[in-house]
């Protein structure tokens, strides 16, 4: 049987699927849960300088194949965010999401997690519905390059860098995380989406924007990863819309040395990593791939 076991970077995981940001990663009780249902790792929710409600109600609702939510980045502030993640860190390894509206800010907030014991720091450089923060700093391809070069000169851990899928200039984001020095990019983020109600006719989302997760996006991520393999050489994490094994081959195939769950967690509840992780076993047993990396962009060749 092939190893389950991927390298991003000088990072080694005992497989390649990892907890993406926003789901069951408030509490520290919640990610020692996932790391114990089987996850390679787990990012933490996204965490800024102060304490931030987000938006208020309604902020999520189900739609064909996907959620849309525009919650806001609700978080405790950084300093409140410590005692979660040293109980998560005692299962396993643990990646610290940040955002800010600078890059001061993200400097200040990546050695607060290097110090709380993150193993890299995931820039938030993607969320398409907080004002001032996510996208409206991730779509220059400037400003995400001085970003990642003022994190990366302060810490010692990793940097990735998780990008949007709402720009037509991805590629070039990839690259200026890359240039930057940024050690992995994480692709994609939540698709600008929104619901009309008929009836009242209004938007349902009290922010009226939100972002589109689940099945409905897992092309449009599939696509950006194969986009990205061809534009830049550092590792990339695939995300969007998995929520089985064949959707996480689908990323590895199209150069993804690791994937990341969210949404699907909403169904199948934390045992989607072990059960993901067994039918890529399963799969790499019955096809003669004796590792991860021996089927990282494979569909390129």
């Amino acid at each position: 049987m092939g190893s389950l076991k991927t390298t991003i970077g000088k990072l080694e995981f005992t497989n390649p699927s990892i907890l993406a940001s926003g789901i069951m990663d408030e509490t520290g009780l919640s990610m020692a849960r996932v790391l114990d249902s089987g996850a390679g790792a787990v990012v933490s929710k996204s965490i800024g300088t102060k304490a931030n409600l987000g938006h208020v109600n309604p902020c999520f609702l189900e739609v064909t194949s996907g959620y849309i939510n525009s919650m806001g980045l609700p978080n405790p502030g950084i300093d409140a965010y410590k005692k979660e993640m040293e109980m998560a860190i005692i299962k396993g390894k643990v990646i610290g999401s940040i955002y800010g509206a600078s890059a001061q800010e993200f400097v200040e907030l990546a050695g607060k997690m290097e110090d709380f014991g993150a193993c890299a720091i995931e820039l938030n450089l993607s969320c398409p519905h907080a004002k001032g923060y996510g996208i409206e700093v991730g779509t220059d391809p400037k400003i995400v390059k001085d970003i990642v070069v003022a994190v990366k000169s302060s810490i010692k851990i990793p940097v990735w860098a998780k990008l949007t899928p709402n720009t037509h200039i991805l590629s070039d984001i990839g690259r200026a995380v890359e240039n930057g020095g940024g050690d992995a990019v994480v692709a994609i983020n939540t698709l600008k989406a929104m619901v009309i109600e008929p009836e009242f006719a209004k938007p349902v989302l009290s922010n009226k924007i939100g972002g589109l997760s689940g099945n409905a996006i897992k092309p449009v991520g599939v696509r950006a990863v194969y986009d990205l393999r061809e534009s830049i050489s550092i590792p990339i994490i695939g995300t969007g819309g998995i929520s089985n094994y064949r959707d996480a081959l689908e990323y590895i195939m199209a150069g993804a040395s690791a994937f990341q769950i969210g949404s699907a967690i909403f169904n199948d509840g934390p045992e989607i990593f072990r059960k993901i992780c067994g039918g890529i076993s399963k799969f790499m047993k019955r096809y003669g791939y004796d590792s991860i990396e021996s089927m990282v962009g494979i569909a390129h060749e």
